[in-house]
């Protein structure tokens, strides 16, 4: 971080709690803190931490919490987490997810090297599409979960979610003798996202960017430069990504984006943890790791290890196919007041008492009126009914399987 730079204040005592609200239990009160615990101590900025081209800008829409994601800041509440759910439902939002960080693929074997990470056939992808790549290593296990983006024949974007990826794929390039170079890019993409996403794009791009399609990108001038940007995002609202080169424009698109949208009632945002869940939207490290296989994450739509030819995980996903995964990703509603943050797995049981899974992310939904959660749970108790009870900082609370996913 540079000299100068002030935190927020990211550590609220019970009795700063906004909860207060009339008729709110208290536990839905710590929901809508910016913290996980009313313990959790102070992060200390440092320039390991790195800044991004528009954190002045998300400093001064008053972010009140961050998590720490491919060793940047992630920016988690606004004003509240309820009130920025309710708001991403309803409007437009702009999120800082410069933590996606690129992983560049560059040269003749660039397109072989993808292939040998990820169980998803990409022969036939053409540039200018977006794919979601679950990659794995020699066991199967997910390493992580990005959005590939193919911009040419030899040319590659891999769109990380939260992990170092790009030691593995420097290992695997080198020990294999490939002829592609890899680096980490100085991208910083901006995310625009809710239902009146389009109509601020159209204005900031023109309306030619309406016709990009679903995990498919164009190329779009602003002040000069050509900007990717890609139908995509993490949250189910709909929306764009937008993927600037370097440092210099990400003021500037910024404050165009917002000064287009004052009508539309833009303003800052983030990924939004009760969305997120309610939507099915999976987190790496929360809801699944590298013990987990595509399959268990229930992802084994994106695997096509059959023609998946290099793979490196193809021969034990093949076994998985074979023999079926002993545990999946399954939607769960908690029973009860308003779960606490869920910083660490819940065991799941049974009727019996037996451990049957566990829980790996869990709110509050105000539109459902319900806790929902993520869950992984075993073959033997993963039908939707199946009646469950979930461990939680507050005590043992009654669950049950769902059979899909809110949104």
């Amino acid at each position: 971080m540079s000299e100068g730079w002030t935190s927020p204040s990211w550590r609220v005592t019970q009795k700063e709690d906004p909860a207060g609200r009339p008729g709110l239990p208290p536990a839905q009160g710590w929901a809508n803190l910016p913290h996980p615990s009313p313990k959790m101590p102070h992060l200390t900025p440092s320039r390991r931490l790195r800044r991004t081209p528009y954190s002045e800008k998300v400093e001064a829409a008053g972010v009140r919490a961050y998590t720490v994601y491919n060793h940047m800041l992630l920016p988690t509440v606004f004003r509240d987490l309820e009130e920025d759910y309710h708001h991403l439902k309803e409007s437009v939002q702009i999120w800082d997810v410069s933590v996606q960080r690129q992983v560049e693929l560059r040269g003749p074997d660039a397109q072989r090297l993808l292939q040998m990470l990820t169980p998803r056939d990409l022969q036939g992808m053409l540039p200018g599409r977006c794919a979601y790549v679950p990659i794995v290593d020699e066991t199967g296990g997910m390493l992580n979960d990005p959005v590939a983006l193919k911009l040419s024949a030899d040319r590659w974007w891999i769109s990380l979610a939260d992990s170092d990826l790009l030691y593995w794929v420097k290992g695997i390039a080198y020990g294999y003798r490939l002829e592609v170079l890899i680096d980490e890019p100085p991208v910083y993409p901006l995310a625009v996202q809710g239902p009146r996403a389009e109509d601020l794009l159209a204005r900031v791009f023109g309306e030619e960017v309406r016709r990009v399609r679903f995990f498919r990108f164009g190329w779009f001038d602003f002040r000069g430069r050509d900007l990717l940007v890609a139908r995509s995002g993490y949250s189910k609202q709909g929306g764009f990504e937008i993927y600037p080169e370097g440092w210099e424009l990400g003021r500037p698109l910024w404050e165009a984006l917002e000064a287009a949208g004052t009508d539309l009632g833009v303003r800052a945002g983030c990924p939004n943890g009760i969305e997120r869940v309610e939507s099915g939207l999976l987190s790496y490290g929360n809801d699944m790791t590298d013990d987990n296989t595509p399959h268990e994450c229930g992802l084994g739509r994106f695997c096509d290890t059959q023609r998946a030819a290099g793979c490196i995980g193809r021969d034990a996903l093949l076994r998985v196919e074979k023999d079926g995964p002993v545990q999946q990703v399954r939607p769960v509603a908690i029973g009860g007041d308003p779960v606490p943050p869920c910083d660490r797995f819940w065991t799941v049981r049974g009727a019996r008492g037996e451990p049957v899974g566990r829980i790996g992310s869990a709110a509050w939904s105000p539109d459902f009126r319900t806790n929902v959660a993520i869950g992984m749970i075993r073959l033997t108790h993963w039908d939707p009914g199946t009646r469950l009870e979930v461990e939680t900082p507050d005590g043992p609370r009654p669950a049950e399987v769902q059979d899909r996913f809110w949104y």
